[in-house]
């Protein structure tokens, strides 16, 4: 453990130098727009990082993969270019654009330089206001996403994850996939994706941010051209999700030589008082990295697995606690049973003032590694605002982890691991494993 915490310690030095460069400004464009911009002129190179909350859980009833096609489809043709053109147009901008979609955002990634800012912000812009959804497009790639949702569907991670969300979450976008299913995606038309697009991307729902090279002034210059002609207002956000599942085993059969688990519970919210203790909290019960209760438990001392964690899920609409793991299919009862033991002691008898230390040590250790270019560090800023964590976040948040004690955790291992209602779903061919649904 001494040799442990030495190396982070050391970590934690070597990452300085980065840490101290992270001074961010609120930047407000002339047409209203607010950003969060860390200035770094020491390369001629911008990262710009834009969020629409709201994301794939916008989909219609019956039209579920909606969004996941629109996101799909805008770089796919813009404004006079078709697919290949606005490809070409982009490689000789020396430009980059991702566009991807979760299920509470739909995420905008632009990395450009500064000679060229203005006409690769011309192309992006018209991907976000101009897409062309041509039909061919959409052929081309409704057959890409039934080939993804197929694939899915062999696999067992994929089936363990769907299934755990459709058991908590009936009725809601969260109880299924956000690339649709099969039935959805075969009927999508182009005017199902228009409406995705004007649902999505709209001015009230926007978080932005930036690093590199760029002043407040131009970037706000840059946000109105970019983003001031989108519609004011798009769909209503979703409603909360309500968890409807209780504590049990659920085995969906599957020919497979080891058993994949998804399990979990409900969680804590990200503006829950007590997250960061439960933050702290999971990094010793089944946090990153091996010193961890469940790693000792299921993988050092029995061997009953390769990998086991467990993560802090909290969403616009709902929070779980999940984890995951794949045994043998003869031993993962036996997991399983161990699982159980450990959320029990812990919820009844806490942890260790060894343990808290390590945890504290990794965590703030970590921290100062995520900002390792100016692409990670826009994206940290966005989640940053989506959290509504304040400007003062980055600099105060090992100090919060720091402040943890073991009260603390004592306190929220009450709250947060509930053993009679964890829930179990395992896809494989367990022996000895009853399910209870």
């Amino acid at each position: 453990m001494t040799r442990f915490l030495g190396a982070l310690s050391a970590l934690i030095l070597s990452a300085m130098p980065v840490w101290a460069i992270v001074d961010i400004q609120e930047v407000k464009s002339p047409g209203g727009i607010t950003a969060w911009l860390v200035q770094d002129d020491s390369i001629p190179f911008v990262a710009l990082e834009i969020r629409f909350r709201g994301g794939a859980a916008l989909d219609p009833e019956g039209k579920r993969g909606a969004g996941y096609y629109m996101t799909g489809l805008l770089a796919e043709g813009a404004g006079e270019f078709d697919a290949r053109a606005y490809a070409t147009r982009s490689e000789e901008l020396a430009a980059s654009f991702e566009f991807e979609i979760f299920d509470d955002a739909l995420s905008v990634s632009a990395r450009f330089l500064t000679e060229n800012r203005d006409d690769a912000v011309e192309h992006l812009r018209i991907a976000l206001q101009e897409p062309r959804f041509e039909e061919d497009a959409i052929e081309r790639l409704r057959g890409q996403i039934l080939s993804v949702v197929a694939s899915d569907a062999k696999d067992p991670e994929a089936i363990a994850a769907t299934a755990f969300d459709a058991l908590a979450f009936p009725g809601h976008p969260y109880a299924t996939a956000r690339e649709g299913t099969a039935e959805t995606v075969a009927v999508m038309t182009r005017e199902d994706i228009v409406e995705a697009h004007r649902n999505t991307l709209a001015r009230d729902r926007i978080y932005v941010g930036a690093a590199g090279d760029i002043s407040p002034e131009e970037l706000g210059a840059l946000l109105d051209t970019l983003l001031g002609d989108l519609p004011q207002s798009g769909a209503p956000l979703p409603e909360d999700a309500t968890y409807a599942m209780e504590g049990g085993v659920t085995v969906l059969p599957f020919e497979t030589p080891q058993s994949v688990a998804r399990f979990g519970h409900e969680g804590l919210s990200r503006d829950d008082p007590d997250f960061f203790a439960a933050f702290v909290l999971n990094q010793i019960v089944g946090g990153g990295g091996f010193n961890n209760r469940l790693m000792e438990e299921v993988r050092v001392k029995r061997g009953l697995t390769y990998g086991i964690g467990s993560f802090l899920m909290p969403m616009d609409n709902a929070a779980l606690y999940l984890g995951q793991f794949s045994s043998d299919n003869s031993r993962i009862a036996e997991a399983i049973d161990v699982i159980k033991t450990q959320w029990a002691d812990v919820a009844e008898n806490g942890v260790t003032q060894e343990e808290l230390d390590a945890a504290k040590v990794y965590l703030t250790g970590a921290y100062p590694l995520r900002f390792d270019g100016n692409g990670r560090i826009a994206s940290i800023m966005v989640g940053m605002q989506m959290d509504d964590l304040g400007l003062d976040y980055i600099p105060t948040r090992n100090d919060k982890v720091r402040a943890v004690t073991l009260e603390d955790l004592k306190r929220v291992a009450g709250r947060l691991l509930r053993p009679d209602d964890l829930h179990f779903v395992v896809v494989g061919q367990p022996v000895g494993l009853d399910a209870s649904n």
